[in-house]
């Protein structure tokens, strides 16, 4: 593996600065060996090579090490220079089948836009090389590592094939291909030790031909470049459609199943799948989804009928159409699963479904039109027109008939539908906008040191409105002011009259209050994300300061950095009127098909609170204190009109939710339940598992959070150990989903763990032991009050922010 990596690095161009690698070895968790940026010469980077020696270890814990990768080594201040449009590569050597999941890491370096390459030998599992891999013909498998010099030439032929669709979020524009960072991903566990001189080698060869080949193929391939980009050109969709039908396959639609799986063969006859054109995926739902085949499973018509006649009915109760659409979201419509999304192919979504829905489909439904897929619901008399309207993509896609017997009835109608439209995912580059209308939100700030200036504000606002052309069809205009927390004067579409809205600003009043929170602001105008997401939603923003301003934080806001404008004091501001005008004249919108215009909604008060305790066997006797804890905490929140909701699970070995954040709507029954629980038991502590499992099982919408309505999110745990697993890359997750983690711990924890969990290492709070928990109640409950959640999640940003 050494020489491999050796003889790779000969052949790249590091010292001119154009070639940049890295080697990570895993086993039970990764080491990095070297960074991106660690070695600027070839020199030092071979000597380092030379020096590598087997990591040992077990066991293989491979979807760790991918999430360690994109976490600290795919990363600006790790050396990546993937937000410069330099083509990302990973290349993974791996003896035998990972030991934890490896999806959702894989999916997300995906969506970073990384090009992964996973070679394996017998030891491994194929399906889970082809999971890795950027495309299911990138996964390579050869009987011992000694034989990787027989697929040498296959891997290089996909290197020079491959198409590389990067970062979702990101326009696209060509990339200069001279550069590329490389990352060398090798299992460095104990079953590899023999066959470590022969990975070795096979990197040196590989990387021999890399610079010559690779940069034939990036050459003629588009890499979607820095996600800030203003404007870009929109290119023809592929013709052909990606189709995925859910079926309720609970206890009550046992008898109209047949019906059902009629309905689904009769659509795909008429479907073009053997030229790949259309691609069809079935998953069928009740209680949880399960998946009959993906969009990739199948690339023959006759394929696909033959598995749909043989489908059996699920059964199961209740019916969870929302947690279903979840999982289509991060599950089905995925590059790995076989979407094309990111292709521009339409995404088209087809329910049917008998009865209305036990959870909420609000948040999941929006989070997949946000996306771009097409939805379509069919049901019976059984379901709730009104859910089958909020679902469909619109109102009049939404069908009922009396049984499924009827289906046939509207098979046609619906076939139309699908054929007639035209879908436009939001990520998808998108042309110029007639800039003859706009909707012009004044976000102000109203804190107790803007009291002075407030009037010279209200006269700029009075001024922009005077020269807008303002109606229900032109020119919108919204005003927000804010300070601790943010306060719609009016909305977009209050008035629909200049003389309205000039009325309205002649009477604001000033607001006041401190501190002044612009991040929570923004968020609040966009309800799921601050200023880069504003961005990226093509909302034009425009920061003007005066001398007690961060300029940097105004460059940061701002859609670039020129549309920052600067005064000394706010009576200033007649100064840059002209300068903005011409600004807002010559601006060039970004058409979001999906949301046209920008509603502001007042977020509801309150929080989500997740008490995550630590039930193994060596916190037994003072278990009743965590109760304790727990309860007090409880009596101080606002459940009973909804503001707060509360869901508690106890972990030791693995998690056991308690209740979920939508489980109890009363304080009452929350109380009685926590009164009851029992100390759950097990070992060894497994804090890092816990925290993934709150990360994909209860901060999800289906679970009650209120995390895409922009409540904030706050996770108190209690433990008395130190973690046997890794908790890093669970940790991070959890941060950049924006939850606020409190870490407290005893005197058998580990401080350093508790302030890495923490979202703040002043949030790391430690006891001798957990009666003493009542001493710190207090100053806990304060943090929790006092805190404002800025955590952007999944949004990229550009370097520097």
């Amino acid at each position: 593996m050494r020489d491999f990596v050796q003889k790779a690095v000969e052949k790249l161009s590091v010292d001119d600065n154009k070639d940049r690698v890295s080697v990570v070895q895993y086993s039970r968790d990764p080491a990095v060996q070297f960074y991106l940026n660690t070695y600027t010469t070839k020199g030092d980077i071979l000597d380092t090579v030379r020096g590598l020696r087997h990591k040992g270890g077990s066991p293989l814990n491979t979807g760790e090490a991918l999430q360690y990768l994109k976490d600290n080594v795919f990363t600006t201040s790790a050396g990546s220079r993937r937000l410069e449009g330099v083509p990302q590569v990973l290349i993974l050597l791996t003896g035998g089948r990972s030991y934890d999941r490896i999806d959702a890491p894989a999916s997300a370096l995906k969506q970073m836009g990384v090009l992964m390459f996973a070679v394996g030998t017998r030891g491994s599992d194929l399906r889970e090389l082809q999971k890795l891999s950027h495309d299911s013909r990138n996964a390579i498998s050869v009987p011992e590592f000694t034989d990787l010099n027989l697929v040498q030439e296959q891997l290089q032929s996909s290197l020079e094939t491959v198409v590389i669709d990067v970062t979702p979020e990101s326009p696209s524009e060509p990339v200069d291909t001279d550069k590329k960072d490389v990352v060398f991903l090798l299992d460095g566990s104990d079953g590899t030790r023999n066959g470590f001189p022969a990975m070795r080698d096979f990197v040196e060869r590989v990387v021999e031909k890399l610079n010559e080949q690779l940069s034939t193929v990036m050459s003629t391939v588009r890499l979607r470049a820095t996600p800030l980009t203003p404007t870009v050109t929109a290119e023809r969709q592929p013709a052909g459609k990606d189709v995925v039908f859910l079926l309720d396959g609970s206890d009550g639609t046992r008898r109209g199943f047949p019906a059902m799986q009629d309905f689904v063969q009769k659509a795909v006859e008429k479907f073009s799948v053997d030229d790949n054109k259309d691609r069809v995926s079935v998953v069928q739902y009740s209680r949880d989804p399960a998946v009959q085949f993906y969009l990739n499973t199948y690339r023959t018509k006759g394929d696909i009928l033959d598995t749909v006649r043989g489908l059996r009915h699920k059964g199961g109760s209740p019916l969870k159409t929302g947690e279903a659409l979840q999982y289509l979201k991060d599950n089905v419509f995925t590059t790995s699963a076989g979407s094309r999304r990111l292709e521009g192919v339409p995404q088209v979504l087809i329910l049917l479904t008998g009865g209305r829905s036990y959870d909420s489909v609000d948040a999941p439904a929006s989070a997949l039109k946000q996306m771009g897929v097409l939805m379509f619901a069919v049901g019976t008399r059984g379901s709730d027109l009104r859910e089958l309207q909020k679902l469909s993509h619109d109102s009049r896609n939404a069908v009922s008939v009396p049984e499924f017997t009827d289906l046939a009835l509207v098979q046609e109608q619906l076939q139309s539908s699908v054929e007639a439209v035209v879908i436009v995912t939001p990520e998808t580059p998108t042309e110029p906008v007639d800039t003859g209308k706009k909707d012009v939100v004044f976000l102000l700030d109203g804190s107790d040191g803007t009291r002075n200036g407030f009037p010279a504000m209200r006269d700029f606002v009075e001024r922009v409105v005077e020269k807008l052309n303002v109606g229900q069809n032109n020119d919108r205009v919204s005003v927000v002011q804010y300070s601790r927390d943010p306060a719609a004067q009016f909305y977009l579409n209050t008035y629909t009259t200049k003389g309205d809205v000039l009325d309205t600003v002649r009477g604001l009043r000033h607001k006041g209050g401190s501190p002044l929170n612009t991040g929570e602001a923004l968020q609040y105008l966009r309800v799921d994300a601050p200023a880069s997401a504003l961005k990226q939603q093509g909302i034009f923003v425009i920061g003007i300061g005066t001398r007690n301003s961060d300029r940097n934080e105004l460059r940061k806001i701002s859609h670039e950095p020129s549309y920052v404008l600067s005064v000394s004091e706010f009576t200033d501001l007649p100064d840059v009127q002209e300068q903005l005008s011409t600004v807002m004249s010559t601006v060039q919108l970004r058409a979001t098909p999906l949301t046209p215009t920008v509603t502001v909604e007042r977020q509801p008060l309150g929080k989500d609170v997740v008490f995550l305790l630590d039930g193994s066997d060596g916190t037994r006797r003072g278990f009743p204190a965590m109760r304790d804890f727990v309860q007090k905490a409880v009596e101080k929140l606002s459940v009973d009109d909804n503001k707060d909701r509360v869901s508690v699970v106890q972990y030791s070995r693995d998690p056991a939710v308690q209740f979920y954040l939508n489980t109890y709507t009363t304080k009452a029954n929350i109380l009685d339940t926590v009164r009851g629980l029992r100390h759950k038991g097990g070992s060894p502590l497994n804090t890092g598992e816990a925290l993934q499992y709150l990360r994909d099982n209860v901060f999800t919408a289906s679970a009650g959070s209120r995390r895409l309505e922009g409540v904030p999110q706050i996770l108190i745990l209690l433990t008395g150990g130190r973690s046997y697993d890794r908790v890093d890359a669970p940790a991070s997750a959890l941060k950049q989903m924006g939850v606020l983690m409190f870490a407290v711990g005893t005197r058998g924890s580990d401080l350093r763990e508790l302030q890495k969990i923490s979202h703040d290492s002043r949030n790391a709070i430690s006891v001798p032991e957990f009666t003493d928990l009542a001493r710190v109640q207090e100053q806990l409950q304060s943090s929790v009050e006092a805190v404002v959640i800025d955590v952007t999640p999944e949004t990229p940003t550009e370097p520097g922010m």
